[in-house]
């Protein structure tokens, strides 16, 4: 009943916005906020996917196929914030400069297409961790129906269950800048590396995971549980990431958490 409860308020919610351009990255946030939105507003909901190279190829090519086989209405447009010597930088509000940049994209897309609201997929779990880029959105007239809401992570997961996403316990995913110490210039060939690593790593069959870079030492998060399968293949994966660049591998006894980098803000 409860989840029903959060799924008619969500509904009642967006068929007020008119019609609605959605920040989407092919996410069970994002993609369930657009499924939703489509019932809600039907023929008037667009989704565009900033396509930048801190997004994985992997994640640009699932977000493309997550739309076609829900039916969703997506644009890919170019991001090109790589260009941005500030956020180049790396400072602890990298994320403020990504997503001021992004926002105001997004903002004049909308404007262009005639559509009054912007959403994205933020929701209450998210002010768990260091999110600097939610003030830069909400400066710019972000929507977030999630956070308006009050719905969490887990939620949302139970949420995109009911309405038959089988992508409901895909795992969460952030940019590749975000595997690079505040500090650290960010650029194409350290990303490119991270991007290698992180691809060999899943189609080995890990799950959730990071490769976070440190000079020239990868720094593998995985869970716990998958800890030893990675041992076993411990030989495998020193040969492909010495083969993305990496001079040292190891691995992260406190197992993957989300934002791990910001431990030392």
């Amino acid at each position: 009943m409860q989840r029903e409860h959060l799924h008619n308020a969500l509904i009642e919610e967006l068929s007020g916005m008119g019609c609605l351009l959605i920040s989407y990255s092919g996410g069970i946030d994002s993609t369930l906020l657009a499924v939703l939105a489509r019932k809600a507003l039907p023929d008037r909901v667009r989704c565009v996917l900033l396509d930048a190279p801190i997004v994985p190829r992997r994640a640009v090519k699932d977000a493309v196929e997550n739309a076609h086989k829900f039916g969703l209405s997506c644009e890919i447009m170019p991001f090109p914030v790589i260009e941005n010597e500030e956020f180049r930088k790396n400072s602890p509000d990298r994320c403020y400069i990504c997503k001021k940049l992004s926002a105001r994209l997004l903002r004049n897309r909308a404007e262009e297409l005639g559509i009054q609201n912007v959403a994205d997929g933020i929701n209450v779990s998210d002010l768990k961790e260091y999110r600097p880029g939610l003030q830069a959105s909400n400066e710019e007239g972000i929507k977030h129906p999630f956070l308006t809401a009050g719905i969490r992570k887990s939620e949302i997961r139970q949420l995109a269950r009911d309405c038959g996403l089988g992508i409901w316990d895909k795992p969460s995913s952030s940019c590749l800048a975000s595997r690079i110490p505040y500090g650290e210039e960010i650029t194409p060939e350290k990303l490119q590396m991270i991007e290698k690593a992180e691809n060999f790593m899943q189609d080995q069959g890990f799950s959730q995971l990071r490769v976070r870079l440190h000079g020239r030492t990868a720094r593998i998060e995985l869970i716990p549980e998958e800890f030893e399968r990675a041992m076993n293949i411990r030989h495998q994966i020193v040969e492909a990431l010495e083969g993305c660049g990496f001079s040292y591998i190891t691995l992260d006894l406190k197992g993957y958490r989300s934002g791990s980098m910001d431990e030392v803000l």
